[in-house]
């Protein structure tokens, strides 16, 4: 059985990219259990938790909605998400490979969003130096965590198959809403590239995929059908809180669950919930250091829309100096 999960960060801000993020599970119980979708934080309860005090105990990682596990306000906020998002990918792949991804936000971004750099070269910002991880949790602490929780996953039938981040700088952010003149369109469009990742990663043919709501949309029959062009599409559920869907190619078959609240309900869209967040805050580190450099008494953004204005405006000279287009920078929504 293969369990994922999908879910972004970044679509509200007016500054720093859009990201969203798939984790792929695959679950192969020791033992015969119910074909209900299993929750994974019951099945590595040893090791998982959503409770960031109970993750202060070794061999204990939090996975949970990045939104509680992580504050821009605390010195050190970024730990939690960092050692989370670190310890999983570290079971992922062969562990060499693993260990260098964690080493720099540039070999990390080779592993989890491969073509991701090649999007950034018209932003100074993010050519302008790599980033060493990890940021503010410690080395030694992350692959501590990782042995535990490896060792874990294995006595319970449970794999990490793939973790995959999808950015989406300013400028395509842009150029997306120029084309649809919708965000939500735009991010279903995002959210399409995971849903092929998952269906190409996934190598059985039970595939149980969710995905955090997206805005009020409530049907989602349409474009899942120009996706996977070719399946057959049955609607199982279409509510306020919840719509799903059964797409099957022959004996390959994927639910597909659209659900309010996913972080809280999902591992993996928790742990894709957590990734996208983590890969947007390390992209606005970058974003930030570039000109709070070069202006002087520059505050940090979130990017968020009045702080992100005020941003902006402070930069502009600065822009103009530099010889750098707004639509690199400023979302046109």
């Amino acid at each position: 059985m293969i369990l994922a999960g999908i879910d972004e960060a970044g679509l509200g801000p007016v500054l720093g990219p859009l990201v969203a993020s798939a984790a792929v599970f695959r679950y192969a119980p020791l033992s015969n259990e119910a074909n209900d979708t299993p929750d994974l934080w019951s099945v590595l309860h040893g090791c998982v938790t959503r409770d960031l005090r109970r993750a202060k105990k070794a061999g204990v990682v939090a996975v949970g909605d990045s939104k509680k596990l992580y504050s821009r306000r605390k010195s050190g906020g970024l730990a939690p998400l960092e050692r989370g998002v670190l310890t999983m990918m570290m079971n992922m792949a062969e562990r060499q490979a693993s260990l260098n991804a964690a080493s720099s936000f540039e070999a990390f971004l080779e592993e989890l969003a491969p073509g991701a750099r090649a999007g950034t070269r018209d932003y100074p910002w993010y050519t302008d130096g790599d980033l060493s991880l990890p940021r503010a949790a410690t080395a030694a602490d992350v692959e501590l965590t990782a042995n535990a929780v490896r060792l874990a996953m294995r006595s319970a039938g449970v794999e990490l198959l793939s973790l995959r981040a999808e950015p989406v700088q300013v400028g395509e952010f842009n150029r997306l809403i120029a084309a649809t003149q919708n965000k939500s369109t735009t991010a279903f469009d995002v959210t399409s590239r995971l849903l092929m990742h998952v269906w190409r990663t996934a190598d059985e043919d039970d595939i149980r995929t969710a995905v955090d709501h997206q805005g009020g949309r409530v049907r989602y029959r349409e474009p899942l059908q120009r996706v996977f062009d070719g399946c057959d599409l049955k609607i199982l559920e279409e509510t306020e809180t919840r719509s799903a869907y059964r797409i099957r190619r022959g004996e390959r078959c994927m639910e597909v669950s659209f659900e309010v609240g996913g972080e809280g309900k999902s591992l993996p869209v928790a742990l894709a919930s957590m990734l996208s967040k983590y890969v947007r805050e390390l992209f606005m580190e970058q974003f930030n250091a570039f000109w709070t450099r070069r202006v002087e008494g520059l505050a940090p953004t979130a990017g968020y829309y009045v702080d992100g204005r005020r941003f902006y405006e402070q930069i502009t000279p600065e822009m103009q100096r530099l010889g750098v287009e707004p639509h690199w920078v400023y979302r046109v929504r």
